[in-house]
């Protein structure tokens, strides 16, 4: 029970990461917001997690201004409060730079760094009322270093990064600790996505693998844990990290 009377919002809820984190908080006595565009795969995790009234399911696209100020209105009301951001909303692109569109750009910005700067700017005044929390974002090992194929998305990766550091020398005065995690190859159905419509699957998930030090591929209870930690006392101490989560690729 790390997380007992805390109230936490999550992103990108319904699948992967987001997903895994939502399960594991509410078992750790969280008081958890879901927050995810697709609705139906959201009620059926919700369903799974069996977190009673402890868990709130809100649907909304973070690319949407006004559908994220709405919603985290809305969980604000639902858990009496918020102390607690986990943002887990992302989309990936594999596609060689002269082929990357200015709307793949702007599709990858706007869902992973502005959809997390919208979710943490609409949610500070909920913060600040508690008294403080913590804010961990989902960022990238892509953001360390980076991939072939995924300028915008290491791009886009290494700017949260960056706005998880400068946000948490903003918000230390507020007692708002600001953390980045930075997951390498996990379990998710992003990930997946990546390489089974190669040519040659097997072949590509062995080339994508040669890359790790640990030569398996994570798991999303892995990030998960990664983001307890750091929405936890335990953590008191810690604010403005980048936490590489990706099996040793970082350095390797």
């Amino acid at each position: 029970m790390r997380l007992r009377g805390r109230r936490i919002l999550v992103t990108g809820g319904a699948s992967g990461i987001g997903r895994a984190t939502v399960g594991l908080f509410v078992r750790e006595g969280a008081r958890v917001a879901a927050l995810d565009r697709d609705e139906p795969a959201l009620l059926r995790a919700a369903a799974s997690h069996d977190g009673g009234p402890g868990l709130a399911t809100i649907v909304a696209d973070v690319s949407d201004e006004h559908a994220v100020e709405r919603a985290v209105h809305r969980a604000v009301a639902a858990l009496d409060g918020l102390d607690g951001i986990v943002n887990a909303a992302g989309v990936d692109l594999v596609r060689p730079f002269d082929e990357t569109s200015a709307d793949d750009w702007g599709r990858l910005m706007s869902v992973n760094l502005l959809g997390t700067v919208r979710v943490c700017r609409a949610a500070l005044p909920a913060m600040r009322a508690a008294g403080g929390g913590t804010i961990v974002n989902i960022a990238s090992g892509a953001g360390l270093r980076p991939l072939e194929g995924r300028t915008a998305y290491c791009s886009s990766k290494a700017a949260l990064v960056m706005f998880s550091k400068a946000l948490a020398l903003e918000l230390a005065r507020h007692e708002i600790r600001v953390n980045a995690v930075c997951p390498g190859v996990i379990d998710t159905p992003m990930f997946r996505a990546s390489y089974e419509s190669s040519d040659d699957p097997a072949a590509e998930l062995e080339r994508i693998m040669d890359r790790f030090a640990i030569k398996r591929v994570g798991k999303p209870t892995d990030v998960a844990h990664a983001a307890l930690f750091l929405s936890s006392d335990e953590s008191a101490h810690i604010t403005g990290s980048a936490l590489a989560v990706d099996g040793g690729r970082a350095f390797h």
